[in-house]
């Protein structure tokens, strides 16, 4: 949707084909660092997006056994005066409404939902789309086709990229807890980062601070096909070391009776994302494990950038997708690797544990924050290059 209300900017008519029936409140919280808000800003979302969301002061970093802070990386002002942008949080759900109602207003705009993609022919004058629905089959002929289909994208096949998504051995559970049901410190506007050995754990408020968005990712076998799979308050607690974390952090991870598990995967960097007429964005090109909370953020950058490069180039949309995959291959790759290495970072334990929160307290919050500049700091590149 992000990318359909930055081509509508552009002048472009956009038709959105989504296989859900009807867009529902799912998930739970989602970070938009200051490069994805200010994307969202420049479509026109501000205002709707700051009533929605949470601003938290810092990055508080704590030792899962100790419970003690290796470092506060400050957010809030800081980043907003560092990067001309906000750094919030907040509900999926509540991103997903804000999106959908700026296309529901916006006439070039047609969402058709209950909508699935089947193939596509490219063609000498642009590329239709077979897509079924309840009522038959539907061809959809356009410009362009921008493929946001996900890790498991059916499109990446079609374009002939083979490899599949490989499980990383890791589980990511979540849950959603009533702020009123916990201590009243873990409804403060804070990320917390728990680092324990072979876990982490990651919690802050959304929802105006009514509801605590908690996520523990743990090194686990599990890879069930699906999406999630419902799971239960003993079977999470089964697999955790009470010895391996602090009073606080089990409280808080004991506390919900109902949790989500997803198996995680990554995707190996593929050689375009663009073929003719038709591209891949976000997890679809480039499926980023969680450990920067930037897989949403990338989405958001390459809608942003895909719909610059149309727009320049509106009578040659295969030179126009070239163009956007020259413009975002290298960030977006850089993004991957870097999350995957923070990932192995975040489950040491032992002497290297040690030595990694050495290293972070001397390095300290604020030259920490200065760390991410290249990625926080981002904007769509002024000129663009075919290469």
């Amino acid at each position: 949707m992000t990318a359909a209300l930055a081509l509508a900017r552009s002048g472009f008519r956009v038709v959105v084909l989504e296989q859900a029936e009807r867009l529902e409140e799912t998930g739970a919280g989602i970070q938009l660092s200051p490069n994805a808000a200010r994307t969202l800003i420049g479509l026109g979302l501000e205002q709707q997006l700051r009533a929605q969301t949470v601003v938290p002061a810092a990055l508080r970093v704590l030792s899962a056994q100790s419970g003690r802070e290796i470092v506060r990386m400050p957010l809030g002002e800081a980043a907003a005066q560092r990067y001309g942008a906000p750094y919030w949080v907040i509900h999926r759900g509540d991103l997903q409404a804000t999106l959908a109602n700026a296309v529901a207003q916006t006439s070039s705009i047609a969402l058709k939902l209950g909508t699935r993609v089947e193939d596509f022919v490219v063609q000498t004058n642009g590329v239709t789309v077979s897509a079924r629905s309840a009522a038959g089959m539907l061809r959809e002929p356009g410009s362009a086709l921008i493929a946001a289909d996900g890790l498991w994208s059916a499109t990446r096949k079609r374009l002939g990229h083979e490899a599949s998504p490989r499980f990383v051995q890791r589980a990511a559970w979540r849950a959603l807890i009533p702020a009123k049901d916990v201590s009243p410190e873990f409804a403060e506007p804070l990320v917390r980062l728990w680092l324990g050995p072979a876990a982490h754990l990651v919690h802050y408020p959304v929802k105006g601070a009514s509801l605590i968005n908690v996520v523990i990712i743990m090194d686990d076998t599990w890879n069930a096909p699906g999406w999630n799979e419902p799971a239960s308050r003993v079977d999470l607690l089964r697999r955790v070391s009470k010895r391996d974390w602090a009073p606080q952090a089990l409280t808080l991870i004991s506390t919900p009776e109902s949790w989500l598990k997803w198996p995680l995967y990554d995707l190996q960097p593929i050689q375009r994302w663009s073929q003719g007429p038709v591209a891949l964005l976000g997890d679809a090109a480039h499926s980023t494990l969680p450990y920067l909370a930037q897989g949403a953020a990338m989405a958001i950058e390459d809608a942003a950038v895909v719909a610059q490069c149309l727009a320049r180039m509106p009578d040659d949309p295969t030179a126009a997708l070239r163009t956007y995959w020259a413009a975002r291959h290298a960030r977006a790759y850089k993004v991957q690797r870097l999350a995957a290495r923070n990932g192995a970072r975040y489950h040491q334990g032992g002497v290297r544990a040690m030595v990694r929160n050495l290293a972070m307290q001397a390095l300290g919050g604020a030259r920490l924050l200065h760390h991410y500049d290249w990625l926080y700091d981002w904007r769509p590149p002024a000129t663009l290059s075919l290469t």
